[in-house]
């Protein structure tokens, strides 16, 4: 199994147009982040969360040509208003995508002509929405949702064999903690150093790593404040910023 990181950035972006603080203006890559996205590659399939309004840039960064399934964390831009791009891939089938209820819906309503009948030769995505309500295997592959707070609303990451993705998160609840229990990787939102209503600060990543004590941990989900290199210097072993490109192996028995 393979992650990688197509974007690790927060709904801004970084840069962020106009800003002229020391992140933004940085030469590094490692400071240079799209809006957040993975890709899991698990038994041959490739499994895509969330699509960012670059994604399309993405794709094409990291030779993408194929997309197995498609899931989704919840519906805010950052993470659906690129899926449009998904069309490239679903020209001879309909892709499945799975996501909460009310994540489909609010989706449907925002891509209308999506979802209507049209001219074949009219470019869109051809997708199957399938709603999750619980754990269930995907060609084999083991998916289990884990419900966290996302400021008042519920959403949701995902567990997939031991690796687990939460992008967006200010709260976890008890019952969810226990999903996230013996992981080999876990992708955890921390988008600043100071508190935020609706996003873990570093320190409360921090707590809620060190409570679920995955094996390696990596912050995502990353706003302009959050400097790569002097960040990770304090952070304990085992924990990192994710960076744009990132990709973590993890051996085939991972996925019990």
């Amino acid at each position: 199994m393979k992650l990688t990181f197509l974007g690790t950035g927060s709904s801004s972006g970084t840069p962020v147009p106009g800003c002229r603080c020391k992140v933004c203006r940085s030469g590094s890559g490692k400071n240079r982040r799209l809006r957040p996205s993975v890709i899991f590659e698990v038994r041959g399939k490739r499994l895509l969360i969330d699509t960012p309004p670059e994604l399309r840039l993405q794709l094409v960064a990291h030779d993408v040509d194929r997309i197995d399934a498609l899931f989704f964390t919840h519906c805010h831009a950052d993470h659906v208003y690129g899926l449009d791009d998904i069309r490239f891939f679903s020209r001879d089938r309909r892709l499945p995508v799975y996501g909460d209820v009310r994540t489909l819906a609010e989706i449907r309503a925002i891509f209308p002509y999506v979802f209507k009948k049209t001219a074949r030769a009219g470019g869109k995505p051809r997708l199957r929405l399938k709603g999750v309500h619980g754990p269930f295997s995907w060609n084999g592959i083991p998916i289990t949702p884990v419900p966290v707070f996302h400021g008042n609303r519920k959403i949701i990451g995902y567990r997939i064999g031991s690796a687990a993705y939460v992008p967006d998160c200010s709260r976890i609840p008890a019952a969810s903690f226990r999903l996230l229990s013996g992981l080999k990787l876990l992708v955890l939102d921390a988008l600043r150093e100071t508190p935020h209503p609706t996003h873990f600060s570093l320190r409360e990543s921090l707590e809620a790593a060190g409570k679920i004590g995955a094996a390696r941990t990596l912050f995502t989900h990353l706003g302009h404040e959050m400097d790569y290199f002097t960040v990770n210097r304090r952070l304990p072993q085992g924990v990192q910023l994710a960076f744009d490109g990132l990709s973590v192996a993890l051996r085939k028995d991972d996925m019990a």
